[in-house]
């Protein structure tokens, strides 16, 4: 963000005319952005891979003091709005459950998700929802918002059947069949022949899109319900997030 911004404010002082200066950031700008932050489905489901869950506890206060020093760093450079997500349900990607087979009692939960992950995605929520309002009186000029993408991620997939939408575990892009996983966009080998990973047929009634990241339709869903207060702290809408409450 530094560079990006160190190097916008010179080449807006160095265009040579309107137009040239219309394609870039006016650096007064910067003060007045609603800066998003999105942080915690990778760390965790990289986390997953690698380590046991003590060990990923260990390293959520890290993550979060990372994320708190982040937003220190842009409101020591003027940044004074801040809208900030926290990690959604980790445990319902489906591509958690590609090579499970016969899962034992209680694995998943009500919504088919891993159960367990999930546990650490509220428990990670809950340290950065208590960063977010330490942070506050640390930028006490800031407008800090904290949104629980968690909370509406998962009431979509807990409730996709009565909003529209195909069972929350099947994908849309790629080919996954028994143990054979083509991801998105690329070529494999099933059965012998040469298949390619291509899209469903109707994207818009899909929750994921290639096992790991949410299709358009699904996002849609949760940035309606996310944009207009219901799940934020402050309850704020996103056209208010700029002002301090």
């Amino acid at each position: 963000f530094n560079q990006f911004k160190a190097r916008t404010k010179i080449l807006y002082q160095e265009a040579n005319n309107s137009y040239e200066r219309s394609k870039l950031p006016v650096p007064e700008e910067f003060s007045k952005a609603l800066y998003t932050f999105d942080i915690g489905q990778n760390d965790l489901s990289v986390g997953f891979r690698k380590m046991n869950f003590d060990q990923i506890r260990e390293s959520m206060p890290d993550i979060v003091n990372q994320l708190a020093s982040a937003v220190k760093n842009i409101y020591d450079q003027g940044g004074r709005s801040f809208w900030i997500h926290n990690t959604g349900p980790v445990g319902c990607m489906p591509v958690n459950l590609f090579y499970k087979h016969d899962v034992p009692a209680g694995y998943l939960d009500q919504a088919g998700c891993v159960k367990d992950q999930n546990v650490i995605a509220v428990e990670f929520n809950k340290q950065l929802k208590d960063r977010v309002v330490k942070l506050r009186t640390e930028v006490p000029e800031a407008a800090i918002t904290y949104v629980d993408v968690y909370a509406a991620k998962y009431g979509l997939i807990s409730n996709t059947k009565s909003e529209g939408f195909v069972d929350p575990m099947k994908i849309c892009c790629g080919y996954h069949v028994n143990d054979t996983h083509i991801w998105c966009g690329n070529l494999g080998t099933a059965n012998g022949k040469d298949v390619y990973g291509t899209a469903c047929e109707k994207p818009s009634t899909y929750v994921s899109w290639d096992g790991v990241h949410y299709a358009e339709a699904a996002n849609h869903w949760v940035a309606d319900r996310i944009l207009n207060g219901a799940f934020t702290d402050p309850p704020t809408p996103i056209s208010q997030a700029c002002y301090r409450h």
